[in-house]
């Protein structure tokens, strides 16, 4: 075949693009089960954060989620535990958080701590540019947060990107859910100067106004479904298996 025909030319297009298409697909295939597991490691040290657990050099991400997360379950908006069949872990929160109350998919993760036991709960929302996200864990009394992460996909550096800072999710401990007269208030973000008379709250990130927005209503709407559950811990009961 002339070499400098426009057939060859196509030809050996194809069979170039063929045969890179099969070695990126080996490579893909072949890196797989790392990245799937990299993924896993990455959502369990977000879950362990909520509860204040930081992985020291001589244990892995994986060995402290096995060594505290004693049990994972899934919960529905009458606080009972229902056999969904579903790993809690792999629950997509990002569509679960566009159903209505009623027909979502509710995991909770029971964590071990050297505090006691604690109840920690997934939490999504938006910010100013994408996704914002995070764990809040709960005290058994179910109504008093022992300890929070967030993060975010494309927040501004500096501004609201500071969400992921321990600096803002270290003001969410010790604040409650429920007002005086039991009922389910969330948490407010507030800017300096406009702290309500009542109910709890946590200061603004500054410039960060509207992601310090979305994560109030992340822990709304997140939360709301939940606060059942959380009424049976605060009562003592235990959720029925």
């Amino acid at each position: 075949m002339n070499r400098q025909s426009n057939l060859y030319t196509v030809i050996y297009s194809v069979v170039l693009v063929v045969i890179v298409g099969v070695v990126l697909s080996i490579v893909y295939q072949a890196l797989r089960p790392q990245q799937e597991e990299n993924i896993a490691n990455d959502t369990k040290r977000q879950i362990l954060a909520a509860a204040l657990i930081v992985p020291s050099e001589n244990r892995s991400v994986a060995e402290l989620y096995s060594t505290h997360i004693t049990v994972s379950y899934i919960v529905n908006t009458e606080g009972e535990r229902v056999d969904a069949n579903i790993d809690p872990f792999s629950v997509n929160v990002s569509l679960e958080v566009k159903k209505p109350a009623a027909e979502r998919i509710l995991p909770v993760f029971v964590c071990d701590t050297q505090s006691g036991v604690k109840y920690i709960v997934p939490v999504y929302g938006a910010g100013l540019w994408g996704p914002i996200w995070g764990y809040v864990a709960f005290n058994s009394d179910g109504d008093t947060i022992y300890g929070a992460y967030f993060a975010h996909q494309g927040e501004t550096p500096g501004l609201g990107a500071e969400i992921e800072k321990p600096a803002f999710s270290s003001q969410f401990q010790e604040k409650d859910i429920f007002n005086s007269e039991g009922m389910f208030q969330s948490v407010k973000v507030v800017k300096n100067g406009q702290e309500p008379t009542e109910g709890s709250y946590v200061h603004a990130i500054s410039g960060g106004t509207i992601t310090s927005q979305g994560v109030q209503r992340m822990l709304e709407n997140s939360l709301e479904p939940y606060s059942a559950f959380f009424k049976k811990l605060s009562q003592g009961k235990e959720v029925e298996k």
